[in-house]
């Protein structure tokens, strides 16, 4: 009998995994006629229909039904279906004090939505509303229909005359997060980035927002899972069907060339920036597989800020690109924990910043500037120029006369990150933790902590997924792209050789750059003396 049939469309959720037995409803535009079809185990649709105009409803049991038109041809439809799990995000994402935003949240029931500021500790602001339509699960959202990762989900507009509520940037820069709680108890938070309406304090610290987006793969794509684009069907069992696990070869998810990998936009819930707990001491471990590396583990490093009693201005990455961040208006930027993805222009405003005007750049972070990414002319999606020839896990791959290319960013734009930063991720350490070793007591950068050569410190972090010390997850060293007058302070002990180093070059003119190379920096700074004496001391020899 299905061998009389076609295939006709696809249903899959919003990790576009398959979805068996759902009901759809065809109702021909042209003729009228119903036709009633149930999805397979591989989330198809077959049947005898003809080309043309379709009407079609769509229920199961834990997803929202939907209604939507379609056209029947020759390439089967893709259906998505929302699950109705409580979710949300800002958008934007990020703006200006003053500036409005609105929230987007997907909901079944009524929802509480309170707003807080993450700093030395999670304060609490406002409830801003209750949201509780008059109208049966009038909070619930829909998806789009095909790949809307390239597009965003757009909610807030099918039914919507308004969205339900906008919010107003606060006064002080900061990480604000919403929370939203529903009365049989579902929680869930999105981070939302405040940067000042002009220059307040003297250092400008960045959130890695290009790196946050990068990873998210809500909608079934991120620049880890299906990267350049989703499978022609959906995904029943990702260790069967990804391409990820499939390919063997070392970084085999990114064997496309640059122009196939499809946009990521930002436009989409991203449940890695959700903090498991609230309230939360930021003196207590990081939780999540990948939460320790996004949003909640830079949120340390602004507690420590804090506490220390430094003012700083915080920005999303892509508020550097257009120019809403005015580098010359600071004495100090500071990146932290893995600001992978940058724009070209990103590196080049910075590098000739520190070179040529004397600024100060201070790298808190592992696997830095190390891939670039182009973002579209509206700034709401970016591209990954993440394609590598690799046969041993390189980080940058084989270049055409044969040698390796120190990283994407090198083979994309012909100079290494190293060339700024002092150092390049290489993959010895990687996915190890480790105390540093002292290499160079006698530095300034080293006062104050009582160590001497061959001691050790930062052996204790709040990152829980790769634990063992400040100096891991992903670790960056010296190159041959360093530039001549680079130190070397410290090193991590991880095993191979494979320690993050610690360096800081002076090109002159006032300007320099100091570097960890590790994602576990910033998660010790709280917990190991060491580390924070080390910080401070460069902070405040930068803010001289």
């Amino acid at each position: 009998m299905l061998g009389e049939m076609r295939l006709l469309a696809y249903v899959s959720d919003e990790m576009y995994l398959a979805l068996f037995d759902v009901a759809a409803e065809f109702e021909s535009v042209e003729t009228g006629e119903i036709t009633i079809l149930r999805s397979s185990p591989r989330g198809a649709f077959y049947g005898d229909l003809a080309d043309g105009a379709y009407r079609v409803t769509l229920a199961k049991d834990g997803y929202g039904a939907k209604t939507v038109a379609i056209q029947i041809g020759a390439v089967p439809y893709q259906f998505r279906l929302l699950s109705n799990n409580l979710i949300g995000y800002m958008w934007p994402k990020w703006v200006r004090s003053g500036e409005p935003a609105e929230f987007r949240v997907h909901s079944l029931e009524p929802y509480e939505l309170s707003l807080w500021r993450y700093g030395l500790k999670p304060e609490r602001l406002q409830t801003v509303t209750w949201i509780d339509e008059h109208g049966p699960q009038a909070s619930r959202q829909i998806l789009p229909d095909g790949d809307f990762t390239q597009t965003g989900c757009r909610w807030n507009t099918v039914g919507y005359v308004a969205p339900p509520g906008v919010i107003e940037g606060p006064e002080r820069s900061g990480l604000y997060v919403l929370w939203t709680r529903t009365p049989s108890g579902q929680a869930y938070s999105f981070p939302w980035i405040v940067a000042p309406a002009k220059p307040k304090a003297r250092i400008a610290v960045l959130a890695s927002t290009l790196t946050w987006n990068a990873y998210n793969n809500w909608g079934g794509r991120s620049n880890y899972i299906n990267a350049d684009q989703l499978p022609e069907r959906p995904v029943v069992y990702g260790r069967q069907d990804l391409h990820r696990y499939e390919n063997r070869k070392p970084f085999g998810t990114w064997l496309p060339k640059d122009d196939e990998y499809r946009p990521l936009s930002f436009d989409r819930p991203d449940p890695n920036n959700h903090f498991f707990d609230n309230p939360q001491d930021p003196g207590e471990p990081s939780r999540g597989r990948t939460q320790g590396g996004l949003g909640p583990g830079e949120w340390r490093l602004y507690a420590w800020l804090e506490r220390e009693g430094f003012e700083y201005d915080l920005y999303a990455e892509s508020q550097l690109h257009d120019g809403v961040l005015p580098l010359d208006s600071y004495d100090v930027l500071i990146s932290a924990v893995h600001p992978e993805y940058w724009t070209r222009d990103m590196v080049r405003k910075v590098k000739d910043w520190v070179f040529q005007r004397g600024g100060r750049y201070m790298y808190l972070g592992g696997n830095g500037l190390n891939c670039e990414v182009v973002l579209s002319d509206d700034g709401t999606s970016m591209r990954c120029l993440s394609h590598l020839e690799s046969e041993y896990g390189e980080m940058g791959g084989k270049a055409p006369d044969g040698s390796m290319y120190e990283s994407r960013m090198h083979r994309t734009t012909g100079v290494s990150e190293a060339a700024l930063l002092g150092v390049v991720c290489t993959e010895t350490g990687i996915m190890t933790s480790a105390p540093y070793r002292v290499l160079d007591a006698s530095h300034w950068v080293m006062e104050g902590t009582g160590l001497a050569n061959g001691d050790l410190f930062g052996e204790v972090t709040l990152h829980e997924r790769i634990p063992g010390g400040a100096s891991g997850h992903e670790t960056d060293k010296r190159s041959a792209s360093s530039p001549a007058n680079t130190v070397l302070i410290a090193k991590g002990t991880n095993i191979d050789d494979g320690g993050s180093e610690i360096t800081l070059h002076e090109p002159g003119n006032g300007g320099a750059v100091f570097s960890v190379g590790s994602i576990t920096w910033v998660p010790a700074l709280l917990v190991d003396r060491s580390v924070s004496t080390i910080t401070r001391n460069v902070l405040k020899r930068f803010l001289q």
